[in-house]
């Protein structure tokens, strides 16, 4: 069996993407790979804290590699650190990486370049899927997730925080990709087949944030003014404190 790594967002597509990568028998997936802005401890894109990724590995059972990058992370810092991290995994005996990417070929073929240079293959388990049946596939498997951030130029405000289940695709607009592969809209799971336990999670604040253009791939930033081109909705989530049974 070979040994791959697992690129964790947190969110839907990396979910399904770890849940048919481990019923195919072909992977022995040895780790969690995720990117970290090292200045807010969230995930990168998502906006998720760093403890309920952590809870997430631990539900997962697998040990988790947060890569740690500055929040304006040029490109060619962010792959600078992408192959020292890599080249750590494959001097480790990993050979595959596996990814949850559904249609974006280019997107595709930047990692496989990447891959390639350190020695790694990529895998795509859900490439190419229709991004509705992955949704009710999603669904149907019993996982759940709620929208953690979603770009207001294709959704409003009234998006962020909802549960991702059927009603939500039944409301989503025709011009969203209902798996937002576009970027859309991106999800934290919380339960699953994949989990020993639902992970507790309380609602914060809803928040307004910007991406800087020139900042990398890191839109959870401390602009909340209207300079940048566009802005994000974020739903605050917290790990919520979880009863110790009295013996």
């Amino acid at each position: 069996m070979n040994k791959a790594i697992m690129n964790w967002s947190g969110g839907k597509d990396s979910a399904l993407a770890l849940y048919h990568a481990r019923e195919s028998g072909q992977w022995d997936v040895v780790s969690l790979l995720t990117t970290v802005n090292e200045q807010h401890n969230r995930v990168s894109m998502h906006g998720v804290r760093a403890d309920l990724l952590m809870e997430q590995a631990r539900q997962l059972r697998l040990p988790l590699h947060q890569l740690l990058l500055p929040g304006d992370v040029s490109m060619e810092t962010y792959n600078a650190r992408m192959f020292e991290t890599l080249q750590a995994f494959q001097q480790q005996g990993v050979t595959h990486s596996i990814f949850g990417d559904i249609f974006l070929e280019d997107l595709r073929q930047y990692r496989e370049t990447q891959l390639q240079q350190v020695g790694l293959r990529g895998v795509f388990p859900i490439w190419q899927r229709s991004s509705t049946d992955l949704i009710h596939e999603f669904v149907d498997l019993g996982f759940r997730a709620v929208l953690v951030c979603v770009n207001e130029k294709q959704l409003s405000r009234e998006f962020v925080g909802r549960e991702l289940d059927l009603d939500l695709l039944k409301d989503l607009p025709k011009t969203v990709d209902p798996c937002g592969e576009n970027g859309e809209y991106h999800t934290f799971v919380y339960d699953g087949p994949l989990f020993a336990q639902p992970i507790p999670i309380e609602k914060g604040e809803v928040v307004r944030r910007t991406y800087a253009p020139s900042g990398g791939s890191d839109c959870h930033t401390d602009q909340t003014d209207s300079d940048w081109d566009t802005g994000f909705w974020y739903q605050e989530l917290w790990l919520a404190p979880q009863e110790v049974a009295i013996p």
